[in-house]
């Protein structure tokens, strides 16, 4: 009976992780480029009884055995890359990947960070950074005399000044990885490799497995707000189940205690 009480506090502590994974993507709901992630669960060791198979008399074996399990623990929280749906800013810097894809964030360390949040700003000296002012990667500065800017589905960012004359002042590359589930999320709407992510392959938007960039849009979060009420109201009642089943334990505990009374 004691058995009952630790393997259901296994079910209740992972629920309630559940519930925190869920409330982590009800409140990122509105942040662009975020990735809703989902609870991974895995089975506990099983006390074995009888083996599967035991010889039961001469010439005869059990076709079954006879195994109780310990309970429930939290493998891994998977973050899903699926797309989320595309809103229209109708601000040129604003950019969306349509399709697989990263954007390079250089960190002040020199080191490099991925984001699919495209909500582009220019800084004091004209350099395209994100909404905390980190350089995308590779570097790229508009001119102070330009007059529009407007970015292609490749990447490249065109320049039109106050003569009307157009030129190219670089082209935003992407990043891809063979594991996207395996980067680790630093907050800012950031990620940074792994060695389950592998390393990062940069290429140009629309080729080779890249997706296009589409300016003047935003990708909202992939979190579909039903869903994950539903996922909250099915935790809530497994972690009451699970309580029940203490509770059941309890009372055939006390029952037993009564007979000696």
């Amino acid at each position: 009976m004691i058995r009952a009480f630790s393997t259901s506090a296994t079910g209740m502590m992972a629920q309630e992780t559940l519930v925190d994974v869920i409330a982590n993507n009800l409140a990122n709901i509105n942040t662009a480029g975020f990735k809703r992630s989902q609870v991974e669960f895995q089975d506990l060791l099983y006390a074995k009884v009888k083996e599967p198979g035991t010889e039961v008399s001469p010439g005869v074996n059990a076709p079954t055995g006879l195994e109780v399990g310990t309970g429930v623990r939290v493998a891994a929280t998977l973050r899903v890359f699926s797309l989320g749906q595309f809103e229209n800013t109708g601000r040129n810097l604003d950019l969306a990947i349509r399709g697989n894809g990263f954007l390079q964030v250089l960190m002040p360390n020199g080191d490099l960070r991925y984001t699919r949040d495209g909500a582009l700003q220019t800084n004091a000296n004209g350099q395209l950074v994100t909404l905390a002012g980190y350089q995308i990667a590779p570097a790229i500065a508009v001119p102070s005399d330009a007059a529009s800017i407007d970015i292609g589905v490749d990447g490249g960012v065109n320049v039109t000044d106050a003569t009307g004359a157009r030129s190219v002042v670089g082209t935003i590359q992407l990043a891809r990885f063979v594991n996207p589930s395996g980067l680790i999320s630093l907050g800012d709407n950031l990620y940074a490799p792994s060695d389950a992510s592998g390393p990062a392959v940069t290429g140009v938007a629309g080729e080779e497995g890249f997706g296009s960039l589409q300016s003047g849009f935003l990708e909202k979060s992939n979190v579909q707000m039903v869903t994950e009420l539903v996922n909250l109201i099915t935790a809530q009642r497994a972690y009451e189940i699970n309580s029940r089943a203490i509770r059941a334990g309890d009372e055939m505990l006390r029952e037993t205690n009564n007979i000696f009374r």
